[in-house]
This record gives C-alpha cells, sequence and structure tokens, in this order.
C-alpha cells in the first residue's frame, strides 16, 4: 500500500491535474526526483506476485484550487486525477482519506464509486475503505472494510482494519527517538491481538528521503517475519474464533476506544499485575483447527470453555511437538514443560494447535 498522494497534494506519478492547478511541477516526474515512482514499485511489488494497493489523499491543504473553489477542485481536480491514477495502474486496494472536510454528496463519493466498481479496469477486484465523506467512517455507504487508525480497533462483527506506524508517526521522523518505536514484541502482540478479533493490520513504514529502510524499522520487520515463519499458520487465512481472548481473574482495564490516539496498549494487558486480568492467550480458527496464541511460557496452559474429542492433538506450532493435553470438565489442560529453550521463537510468544476433532 503506497501513498499515492498526501495532502500536500505531490503526487508519485506523472498528474496533470496537480502541474496545472498548483501551476508548477509538483509531481515526481515532472519534479523530483523525475522518476514514476509509482510505476516503478508497482511492477516491482506485482514481479513478487503481491497485490498493490494505493493511499490517495482527497483533498489538498494548500492547493489554490481547493482553497477558492472546493465544488470545482472535486470536479476538475479530484475526478480526472483519481480516474488516471486507476485506469493507469490498476490497484487492487484504494485507502482513500482526508475526507473529514466535506460530505460524501459534496465529494460525489457516489458517482466515483459507481464508476469504480462498474466502469473502471478494475472494477471485479478493486477494494476500498470508508473514508468517502464526514458522515462515511465505519458505516455501509458501499466500503469494502471499514478502518480504526492508533486506536484499539474493533470486534469481528465487521470487516475492518486497523493501520499504525511503528512509531508515532506515519511515514519516518527523525525527531523520534527509540522509545517512540514499539518493539517487536509489541507488534507481534498487536498483530495478534487485531487477527484474534477479525482485523487486519496496516503497518506504516517509512522510507528517508533519500528511499532508505531505517534499520530500526528493517529489525522490526525481519523480527515480525521470523516470527511468522513458525507462527504464520495461527494468523494467515485464519478467522475469529467465538472468542477473541482468555482472561485471568480479576477487573479488566483494556481503554477500549477506537478514537484516534486511543491509548491502547495490548503489550500492558498480557503482563500479570496483582488484582487485574490479564491476557493469558488469543485464540484464531481455521476451518476445524483452534489456535491460541500465548503471550510467554507457563509450565501449564488452562484453557476454559474449550472442549476437545478424543483423538484430538495439541502440538507445538514450528516443532510440531505433541503436548499432553486432559479435559477436565469445560475446561482444557495443555502440558506445556515439554517445550525447551530453542523451541519457540526467541521472543517468547509462541502458538499451541488443537488439530481435529469437532470443538466448541
Amino acid at each position: 500500500m503506497l501513498t499515492s498522494k498526501h495532502h500536500e497534494g505531490y503526487c508519485l506519478w506523472n498528474s496533470a491535474e496537480a502541474d496545472r492547478d498548483w501551476g508548477r511541477s509538483w509531481n515526481a516526474v515532472t519534479g523530483t526526483p523525475k522518476r514514476d515512482l509509482l510505476g516503478d514499485l508497482t511492477n516491482a511489488v506485482r514481479t513478487k506476485g503481491l497485490k498493490m494497493g494505493y493511499y490517495y489523499s482527497l483533498y489538498e491543504w494548500f492547493n489554490p484550487l481547493w482553497q477558492t473553489d472546493k465544488k470545482k477542485f472535486v470536479s476538475d481536480h479530484l475526478f480526472p486525477q483519481f480516474k488516471d491514477l486507476v485506469t493507469k495502474y490498476k490497484p487492487s486496494v484504494i485507502f482513500s482519506d482526508g475526507e473529514w472536510e466535506l460530505s460524501d454528496t459534496a465529494w460525489r463519493s457516489t458517482e466515483l464509486l459507481a464508476w469504480l466498481f462498474n466502469e473502471s479496469p478494475v472494477a471485479k477486484e478493486v477494494v476500498v475503505d470508508d473514508r468517502w465523506g464526514n458522515n462515511t467512517r465505519g458505516k455501509n455507504t458501499g466500503a469494502t472494510y471499514t478502518t480504526s487508525e492508533y486506536g484499539s480497533g474493533m470486534d469481528a462483527n465487521v470487516i475492518w482494519e486497523e493501520s499504525q506506524g511503528i512509531g508515532h508517526s506515519y511515514g519516518y521522523n527523525r525527531n523520534e527517538q527509540l522509545e517512540d518505536y514499539k518493539t517487536s514484541n509489541d507488534l507481534i502482540l498487536m498483530l495478534c491481538d487485531i487477527v484474534s478479533r477479525g482485523g487486519n493490520l496496516l503497518l506504516d513504514i517509512g522510507p528517508t528521503a533519500d528511499g532508505r529502510i531505517p534499520v530500526i524499522m528493517q529489525q522490526r520487520l525481519i523480527d515480525m517475519g521470523d516470527w511468522l515463519k513458525i507462527n504464520g499458520e495461527a494468523i494467515y487465512e485464519t478467522e475469529a474464533w467465538k472468542t477473541p481472548a482468555q482472561w485471568s481473574e480479576g477487573k479488566r482495564i483494556t481503554k477500549k476506544d477506537a478514537s484516534f490516539m486511543a491509548d491502547y496498549s495490548v503489550a500492558k494487558m498480557v503482563v500479570p499485575r496483582k488484582d487485574t486480568a490479564s491476557i493469558e492467550s488469543f485464540f484464531t480458527q481455521k476451518n476445524k483447527d483452534i489456535y491460541c496464541i500465548v503471550p510467554s511460557y507457563r509450565s501449564k496452559l488452562l484453557l476454559k470453555d474449550i472442549t476437545v474429542m478424543p483423538g484430538s492433538k495439541a502440538m507445538l506450532l514450528g516443532k510440531n511437538k505433541s503436548l499432553q493435553w486432559k479435559q477436565e470438565g469445560k475446561n482444557l489442560t495443555v502440558d506445556l514443560s515439554a517445550i525447551q529453550p530453542g523451541d519457540t521463537s526467541p521472543l517468547g510468544i509462541f502458538v499451541i494447535k488443537l488439530a481435529s476433532g469437532e470443538k466448541n
């Protein structure tokens, strides 16, 4: 998902509308770096067999046309520019943003989306978010999925995505210090929390001005990738189970708030504290298999309200190591004492797969 154009209006492809309405070279081909960055990256991504999506801001802070005639900006700038982007580069996903200044009616979003889903070259494939007017977020207005941003996310009754940066910023911010960046452990827990509730994580990576990915971001991504090599079966192509997580006894302090920059940290919720409930396991499912994502090692895992049939197996992902289990009423106890140092990811977050048999 590449930022094709952010709120400052500078386009990463050769947009005639950008140059005309700004009265200067205002795209990456006619301006700097005189290269079709969007096209080059799109081709590279697709060569690797991946889907390509674009973030696209509807409005532009200081565009002269936007500041003087918003209606004309929509008809003469936004519409032809958006159609040019879609027609030339054929995105699989469009993340619209910058919609809050006008209603969907003023943006003529219904008309634009009708073109996208009926006449555009990606009509049968493209999916879009819910940001098409100041009255559309979180509502069923033709969007494929809903979005939250630096928030706590949503529940599995909607198709949703949480977007965050590794730090506090979208993009590279050289003012950020080490403590501003999420640790690899924090990021993996955030991923597990989101997926357990049926969501998708859109994680922002910000290159420097000369196009380098900061080493600290590389390190976080490598750690996440290494964890997914072992435990990705519990993430990819899974669905939310009947309950996203199991909590210990005590008062739950979740600070659940979908608003921007909500004070929500799942990394804090997995830490056992006196008189306060903590998350003991996250759950996902695939077909008849249940995946229990455990934040840290313990010798015994008590899973409440889980019943498995005789012949089912409890296995440690990555090692295919079978573990002893015992059904005790409605609860299931899994003996983890056979897990040895080096059997799990160095970060300590591991997955127990409950395989085969009917489960409740």
